[in-house]
């Protein structure tokens, strides 16, 4: 491969999702500022936790489900808080949509890493396709708590 050049792959003339590409991490710093600043930035209202239902019984999908997972025991359905329960996590949540042919490979390591330093927190991303805007999507959480410092942190980045 040659350093700092593009080598997206493609099959039939069909963007796949994922970039591949060598440069220093000047220039990857410099691409993912770009990127950032090009997505479309929605913070998402309210509390949002994770339902966990056996992986025998899947969740049923409604207009406010964001994301449906499962590991080998069980769904897991990000939703907005409707109860107070034991052990139950509170998000805030923020969503990236990517614009078409925008190399936004190390975006998700990128971010979480400056949220990680600013903030002390972790996050958790979920990610997602829909050709029709562009292709590829990410819904991230934090704690609820933390959520209008991360949203500054993202907006910071985006005007640097």
């Amino acid at each position: 491969m040659i350093p700092g050049r593009d080598h997206g792959f493609t099959d039939q003339g069909v963007s796949l999702m994922v970039s591949v590409s060598m440069e220093t991490a000047e220039q990857a710093e410099q691409r993912l500022r770009r990127v950032i600043a090009q997505a479309d930035l929605v913070v998402h209202d309210g509390v949002w936790c994770f339902e966990e239902s056996p992986a025998d019984q899947p969740p049923g999908l409604t207009r406010e489900t964001l994301a449906v997972v499962r590991d080998q025991e069980s769904w897991s359905r990000l939703v907005p808080l409707t109860q107070e329960g034991d052990g139950v996590e509170r998000f805030g949540i923020f969503s990236f949509h990517f614009a078409d042919q925008v190399d936004n490979s190390g975006f998700v390591g990128w971010l979480a890493t400056h949220l990680k330093v600013e903030l002390g927190t972790g996050v958790f991303v979920v990610c997602g396709s829909n050709r029709a805007r562009g292709g590829i999507y990410d819904y991230w959480g934090c704690p609820i708590d933390l959520l209008d410092q991360a949203i500054a942190v993202v907006r910071t980045l985006r005007v640097s």
